[in-house]
């Protein structure tokens, strides 16, 4: 089985990413394979409504060279997926939502190929509008008839500007361990 974390920050190596690692842990220890895809910071581009996808019913979205389709594949071939953001301006990232609104356009109009696959959300924020960045993740999952894999609390970790200082949050980094846990188990169950 394999997860693939999608990191929506442009800092590689910020709070975001440090969530999303710490959910593979728990992921990786269970047997369960894990990819950290970079998203944040790169050129993709929003949905241009063209509806070619849903002629060309190829999985595979017209626009070309921004790195989508490379991406959406391996969201296509992946058992679940952990889509991660910053908190900006209390939603997700400009590069985050227009993976969402592509991927989740060509998906449902090649056949629901998200259909049953295990999704989580993992929102890092300085102080407010986590919750409706985290609802606009799971957006995307319900749309998708997807499992949603909740934890101790939201999956939500509370850090600085600088990035890094989400490893202070001890709730938030215990809620990514056993987020990982639980979304091992899900996958578990559904693969038995």
């Amino acid at each position: 089985m394999k997860v693939i974390g999608i990191n929506g920050s442009p800092r590689p190596a910020g709070n975001t990413s440090i969530m999303l690692k710490t959910v593979f842990e728990s992921l990786e220890a269970e047997g369960i394979e894990t990819e950290l895809i970079q998203v944040g910071g790169t050129d993709i581009k929003g949905c241009r409504a063209c509806y070619a996808c849903t002629k060309n019913k190829n999985s595979q979205c017209s626009t070309k060279n921004d790195g989508f389709n490379e991406i959406f594949a391996k969201m296509a071939e992946a058992d679940g997926m952990i889509l991660g953001s910053p908190t900006y301006f209390a939603d997700i990232t400009p590069e985050l939502k227009a993976l969402i609104d592509r991927a989740g356009f060509v998906s449902r109009t090649n056949g629901q190929l998200f259909r049953h696959k295990v999704g989580a959300a993992v929102v890092s924020l300085r102080r407010g509008g986590g919750i409706h960045a985290y609802d606009s993740i799971n957006h995307l999952f319900q749309i998708c008839q997807m499992f949603m894999v909740g934890s101790t609390y939201w999956n939500l970790g509370f850090g600085g500007r600088d990035g890094g200082e989400v490893v202070n949050d001890a709730e938030g980094m215990d809620n990514m361990r056993d987020l990982g846990k639980s979304m091992a188990f899900l996958l578990k169950k559904l693969n038995a």
